[in-house]
């Protein structure tokens, strides 16, 4: 049974490339071959007008004029001139001013209108046929007119000229077709192997390798080969992310487990009752770092899952802000600890993902909160071409060294103990997904902290 969900594959570019060519061969070929019947009927028509005027402007040249009467003494070459249409039957007349032929056949047809020179079609018994018809004009003492000249023949040697210059023409044009087939194909061959080649180093590869693929390619199949560099990015980047939570996951939680599980054994074998309340109060301790401990490794997980997945959309940076405080506000506010709100008037737009940028801002105020010195603010402007959602405390900040390792995971300041963890970490992530950063500085005020992204100008 087929898979519904399987690709359908459809004609080959080969086929395609071949059916187009030959499409464009044969509506080529119908049109060249009315062309070459036209021309055809054309030259032939030149050629054999010519003759006949030619061999009834030879025997026009031989009348002359005897006793007042022309005489007609036909001459042998235009008789060789209309032996060139082999197949053709020969018809003549010759006719003087009163309209009397002199020689030749009376059946032969005169043009309608009289002229020195006249082309015209007629019939020869039951054939079709085209005349020529020559006046000479006389003005002798003896006779004084003109004497009309009749030459004609049947159409077979036209109509044999005409199709065999359409059958050569169609020949030629066979011959074209059949190289450009051939030239087309090797085209097409040559243009599609940088495909087979990105196949082929696909195909070839461990399944764990996303290293992006190095094949040179033409502009076309270059964009999908940068696109598949792109996804193998994206994967890559999904991988590592899960391969990092698991880690994490099992390297922070196995020590507090076990702490737990110690100090837990230790206060069910512990007889003093106030020993007993100390150890319950320290595995409750724990277990609300555990807890903590837990959301920012989840936190980590969907920040970065959400950077490739989900597309930015436009906001505004006080609204991330609002957000940022109503979740806040009960969960990680102490007791007694007050965060002024401080933003703009105005719109701060910017483009990102609200959820992310909502879960940076609030491990940045939880460290402020939990590390920091009251007061503790929280608030949102403009720097330049830059959008800042900030937060500032009164104490001095982290040491040097947890602000040189401000992005990476589970940075620890000796000094005051607890701060770091993954909160910078996931709002490092999250401004570098946003094409921003982490700014951080202290003065006599106080340390603030700031994730710093592009403005967007407001619609």
């Amino acid at each position: 049974m087929t898979d519904a969900a399987t690709p359908r594959t459809t004609l080959s570019l080969k086929s395609r490339v071949a059916v187009a060519v030959a499409a464009v061969v044969l509506v080529g070929g119908v049109i060249v071959l009315v062309a070459a019947l036209a021309y055809g009927r054309h030259a032939a028509r030149e050629a054999y007008d010519r003759l006949l005027v030619g061999a009834a402007s030879d025997i026009a040249e031989s009348i002359t004029i005897r006793d007042g009467q022309p005489v007609v003494d036909m001459p042998v070459s235009a008789f060789e001139l209309l032996s060139l249409a082999r197949k053709d039957r020969i018809d003549y007349r010759v006719v003087d001013r009163d309209g009397r032929t002199l020689t030749g056949s009376a059946e032969a047809p005169r043009p309608e209108t009289r002229r020195d020179l006249a082309l015209y079609g007629g019939t020869f018994g039951t054939e079709p046929a085209r005349y020529a018809a020559v006046v000479r004009r006389f003005a002798e003492r003896g006779y004084s007119g003109p004497v009309e000249v009749i030459v004609g023949h049947t159409l077979r040697a036209r109509q044999d000229l005409a199709r065999d210059i359409a059958q050569n023409a169609l020949a030629v044009l066979g011959l074209a077709g059949a190289v450009i087939a051939l030239f087309a194909s090797l085209a097409v061959a040559s243009a599609l192997r940088p495909l087979t080649n990105i196949g082929d180093a696909l195909a070839h590869r461990d399944p764990t390798d996303l290293t992006p693929l190095r094949e040179p390619a033409p502009r076309e199949i270059a964009a999908l080969r940068d696109a598949l560099n792109g996804f193998m990015r994206r994967l890559e980047r999904q991988l590592t992310a899960n391969r990092t939570l698991i880690s994490d996951a099992a390297h922070q939680l196995r020590t507090p487990v076990a702490a737990i599980r110690v100090q837990l054994q230790a206060a069910a074998e512990e007889p003093d009752p106030e020993r007993k309340a100390a150890l319950i109060a320290r595995v409750q301790n724990r277990a609300g770092a555990f807890g903590h401990l837990l959301e920012q490794l989840l936190s980590q997980g969907m920040v970065i899952h959400r950077g490739d997945a989900v597309a930015k959309e436009p906001l505004d940076l006080r609204d991330v802000a609002l957000e940022i405080y109503e979740q806040s506000e009960t969960a990680l506010f102490p007791e007694g600890a007050e965060v002024r709100l401080d933003l703009p008037p105005n719109e701060v737009a910017v483009s990102g993902d609200m959820l992310s940028l909502t879960e940076a801002g609030k491990n940045l105020l939880g460290n402020a909160l939990r590390h920091g010195t009251a007061p503790v603010a929280l608030g949102v402007r403009r720097v330049g071409g830059e959008a800042w959602l900030w937060v500032r405390d009164a104490g001095s900040g982290p040491g040097p060294d947890i602000l040189d390792r401000m992005g990476e995971r589970f940075t620890r300041d000796n000094a005051s103990a607890g701060i770091g963890g993954l909160g910078l970490a996931i709002a490092s992530s999250v401004a570098a997904n946003h094409d921003g950063r982490l700014d951080r500085h202290s003065d006599g005020d106080g340390f603030e902290i700031a994730l710093s992204l592009p403005l967007e100008e407001a619609a």
